[in-house]
């Protein structure tokens, strides 16, 4: 059940604190966390207070810190979300102030880039195993450095709270990067982020923007929420004050929210009442400090974008660079008819409202059986009751301590008849006893096996002749549905034996999955999660709330219409980069849902044939007919297409490591095809390790970083810097620039926010971000803006001044918006003084005296910043023979209009005798990359090695 902390959604709190004494040990970063300790604790270099003025004292009024502004831009493409949160906040006082925030993330989103920025000290991050960020971050406290490490919690995953300090009369800048992909349920993709700056923000706007390569059949923007509810619907009143602009094509969407003091302030009292009514225990202590906060400030509450696509009958498969994603969402199906088993957890720790809500729950589900459908209710505290709904009164209670076995009973029709009878035995539960889970569970898989084996008796029919589709007759899918708020206090109490056993038994041909709903926060979900990953199913946190029931029967309406059953998505294994797949099989597909599979593909491969096979139902709903899908896709080796499949397949591939970890079975081969014998946890820490992700897994480092010499005069404040596509794809039409690679190409910067070093991956791996106005002031004409697919000539005159800039334009269509800056290119100073003579035979670069000043020698690179923020690094080779591209040169712009940059290919600098006379702003705004890392550029084709 998604909620505001654990939802797809971003929370972030401000707390204004008194003027704090820094720390004595390390006065440039005070009040250091341990090492255990999840919150994260950022600090300035600031003065203590015994260093202040004489004429400060503690008698001074303090006014609290405030946020001026708060900014929030999303990239949504291929359900692929990729969201950047930008605040920035200001200290009114003479004295440094403490502030903090409570961060909290997507329950499934990874943290991909933080920055920070503290008066005129920048704070960068970079990801690295737990275990190393722990020792770097042991070993700069112990050196007095400032310095903190961003660690997941093993059950609050994603809240993070970060506290730092604020010098007197300075601003502080927060700029935290995550990503996440979409899942479809109820028939949408629900995007959320909770706006809980804790007061009233001068400067607030949300800009949404959304790519998809089908059409957008549905795009709604419900009442900003509390986040405690379960999923918008149709049915919810909508948000009039966000903006929706529709792109040039049915494909691409805007979503814009930018709410004055007065709408804040509404929206706030709104959030107040609701919150007040919802029941939540946690709903005043998480994401923010209500003995800090007047509740009544500063909180608007969830917004939400939901939308859908159309769905393809046959699904849709994108290839894009050696990667592939293969979406199907069933639709127009008959559901197959199913056997629910409801366990039910009536112990005494179910006593009062929680048994109340379960009999309400149960009493909705019921009435949503459908005619052909079968089901069973066990009951279970400390004795075991499988009812007989036909004479529900005769029904036998056992226990672990008795000889006679578990009554099995046939599971029964979901008649109208039934559906009464059954609602009148839950409307009677009654909360009482221990918790047996051990014989509850497995007296339900026994019924699901004997009940499924005696309806099959006659069940194969399969027929031989070439007219008529093999089918299996009187087929059930089954599942169990099992609910508990405890742990184990009767018969087998240890979890790991539970585990075994339930996954030992349910095998064969009759397996059920267990879907696993943990109610309230005493459950326990680490042992729940892995009983359902070993069994086919999966785990819900059903939180103690008001809406507790909804919850539940929202739940059951996701698994309860299943229109596919053992779904295989089978790829040619030559097509395919061995251990590359990821997961590929399916118990089922349910209605409104989506299943996506991801890989690499194979190198020297022109087309893909996937085939899909699954059994679906037939009109009547009992019998199943094989379900075949076959599909040719051609694979386009070229580089100008992009899309995030990259990091869409990193993404993916983690969490179904994650869950194989935490299934603790690794003999699962969820993950398609056999790779390398090495363990689900090393794979993933690898794969997170080089897309630098915070999981967990990994941990986000920060150290304070160097000052560079650029002139406090020329920087240019990071607020005045807007970003509303801080993320670029590359489309068939869209030219590639170099930014584009460094964020999509692993060998290089996979995420473009770090560069590869010895050390692993490096977020934001530059001096400081401080932009220069030399740098900002750039003009171009009929030049490409780096991190933009995008190309500016004189034919686009005439282009409108929207900043809406497509993700996946149409072939021809691709402009730059004229009022996007360009980019912001900032250099670092090399730290050595070789002479430029020394670096021009170092790096072959007679000629090009221009980019002598421009070489970061510690990398053997030039490296800028791009106006979206972007590392962009490019290496230097010390060869005398060029790098050149493996596959030749490629052409840079190959579908741009032919009166622009059409004709220029990618080469490696030294052989393009046009880039003698360039300037180093003239390279950033046609660079390229050569074997993914080399420092190319777009040139002519009869400048290339040419001659004197």
């Amino acid at each position: 059940m998604p909620r505001w902390w654990l939802g797809s959604m971003l929370c972030i709190s401000l707390l204004s604190l008194t003027a704090q004494r820094a720390s004595a040990a390390f006065p440039g970063f005070p009040n250091f966390p341990t090492v255990d300790d999840h919150r994260v604790v950022y600090g300035g270099n600031i003065k203590t207070i015994d260093e202040t003025d004489d004429d400060d004292t503690d008698d001074d009024p303090v006014v609290p810190i405030k946020m001026t502004h708060m900014r929030v831009r999303s990239d949504i493409a291929l359900r692929y979300a990729r969201t950047a949160v930008i605040c920035k906040v200001y200290n009114p006082n003479k004295r440094p102030q403490e502030a903090s925030f409570n961060v909290l993330l997507p329950e499934t989103a990874f943290i991909s880039g933080f920055t920070m920025t503290l008066g005129k000290e920048t704070y960068e991050a970079y990801v690295k195993e737990k275990e190393v960020a722990k020792q770097i971050y042991n070993d700069a406290v112990a050196q007095g450095v400032a310095a903190a490490h961003v660690a997941t919690k093993a059950r609050d995953s994603n809240h993070f709270q970060i506290k730092f300090n604020v010098e007197g009369w300075s601003n502080a800048t927060y700029h935290m990067k995550y990503e996440e992909y979409l899942e479809r349920r109820h028939g949408v993709y629900n995007y959320a982020i909770n706006l809980l700056p804790g007061a009233l923000v001068p400067k607030m706007d949300v800009i949404i923007n959304i790519k998809e390569s089908q059409k957008i059949t549905m795009l709604r923007v419900p009442e900003l929420r509390t986040g405690n509810e379960i999923d918008a619907s149709e049915k919810d009143a909508k948000y009039n004050k966000a903006v929706i602009q529709r792109g040039e094509n049915e494909r691409q969407a805007k979503i814009i929210f930018a709410p004055d003091l007065k709408e804040q302030k509404r929206l706030a009292e709104i959030y107040a009442e609701k919150t007040k009514l919802s029941g939540d225990p946690d709903s005043w202590n998480i994401g923010y400090d209500s003995t800090e906060i007047d509740e009544k400030q500063g909180l608007l509450g969830q917004f939400v974008v939901q939308y859908d696509v159309l769905q393809p009958k046959n699904g849709e498969i994108l290839v894009n660079d050696g990667y592939f994603v293969h979406f199907f969402a069933p639709s127009s199906l008959q559901p197959l008819s199913k056997h629910v088993v409801f366990v039910l957890d009536i112990s005494g720790s179910m006593y009062g409202t929680k048994i109340d809500q379960l009999k309400k729950a149960m009493d909705t589900i019921l009435s949503d059986l459908h005619a052909d459908d079968y089901f069973n209710i066990i009951e279970f505290n400390g004795y075991i009751k499988v009812y007989d709904i036909q004479e529900p009164d005769k029904s036998q209670r056992s226990n672990f301590t008795s000889n006679a076995l578990v009554s099995l009973v046939p599971p029964a029709r979901a008649s109208a008849e039934n559906i009464a009878k059954a609602k009148v035995v839950v409307s009677k539960l009654e909360a009482y006893g221990g918790t047996d889970i051990y014989n509850a569970l497995d007296a339900a898989i026994n019924i699901v096996q004997k009940g499924n084996l005696e309806m099959q008796s006659t069940n194969v029919s399969l027929a031989k002749n070439n007219n008529e589709t093999d089918s299996i007759e009187n087929k059930l899918e089954p599942f169990i549905i099992f609910l508990s708020d405890g742990d184990p206090t009767v018969g087998e109490t240890y979890t790991g034996r539970i585990i075994t056993h339930m996954s030992e038994k349910n095998t064969g041909p009759n397996r059920v999955p267990i879907h696993s709903l943990a109610f309230g926060d005493d459950a326990d979900r680490t042992f729940l999660r892995k009983l359902s990953l070993r069994n086919d199913g999966f785990m819900r946190h059903i939180y103690e709330a008001a809406d507790a029931a909804l919850q539940l029967r929202d739940f059951y309406r996701q698994v309860s219409s299943p229109l596919l059953s053992d779904v295989k998505f089978v790829y040619p294994r030559s097509q395919i980069k061995e251990g590359s797949l990821s997961r590929s099989q399916f118990r089922t597909i349910n209605d409104g849902s989506e299943v996506a599979v991801v890989g690499k593909i194979a190198d020297d491969v022109n087309e893909i044939t996937p085939q899909m096979l699954a059994l679906r139902s037939d009109s009547g709903g009992r019998a199943r007919i094989p379900y075949e899908i076959n599909a040719k896709v051609p694979v386009i080796r070229g580089k100008n297409e992009y899309f995030p499949l990259e990091r869409l397949w990193a993404y993916l591939t983690i969490k179904q490591l994650l869950d194989k970890r935490d299934a603790g079975d690794t003999s699962l081969s969820e993950l398609g095809d056999d790779g390398p014998k090495e363990s689900p946890e090393k794979k993933a820490l690898a794969i997170a390790l080089k897309f630098s992700f915070v999981t967990p897994l990994t941990s986000l480092v920060v150290v304070r970083l160097n000052k560079t010499d650029v002139k406090d005069e020329n920087l240019v404040d990071a607020e005045t810097v807007d970003e509303p596509h801080f993320l670029a794809y590359r489309h068939a039409a869209a030219p590639p620039i170099a930014t584009l690679k460094t964020t999509y190409k692993a060998e290089s910067t996979p995420t473009g926010l770090s560069i590869a070093s010895d050390a692993g991956p490096v977020l934001f791996a530059v001096s400081s971000k401080r932009f220069s106005n030399s740098a900002y002031g750039n003009q171009f004409v009929g030049q490409t803006q780096g991190g933009y697919g995008a190309f500016v000539g004189q034919s686009h005159a005439e282009h409108s001044s929207s900043d809406f800039n497509p993700l996946l334009p149409d072939p021809g269509q691709v402009f730059l918006p004229p009022s996007q800056p360009p980019p912001l290119i900032i250099t670092t100073t090399p730290t050595t003084t070789t002479l430029n003579a020394e670096l021009q035979a170092v790096y072959h670069l007679e000629g090009y005296e221009w980019a002598l000043d421009n070489i970061n020698t510690n990398e053997d690179a030039f490296m800028w910043i791009d106006f979206q923020g972007l590392q962009v690094t490019l290496k230097l080779s010390k060869d005398a023979n060029p790098p050149q591209e493996p596959g030749g040169d490629y052409e840079c712009w190959p579908k741009a209009p032919a009166n622009s940059e059409k004709g220029l290919w990618c080469v490696y600098l030294t052989r393009c005798f046009a880039a003698r006379n360039y300037t180093y702003d003239d390279y950033t705004n046609k660079s390229c990359y050569v074997d993914n890392r080399y420092a190319g550029v777009c040139c002519p084709k009869n400048e290339i090695d040419r001659k004197l």
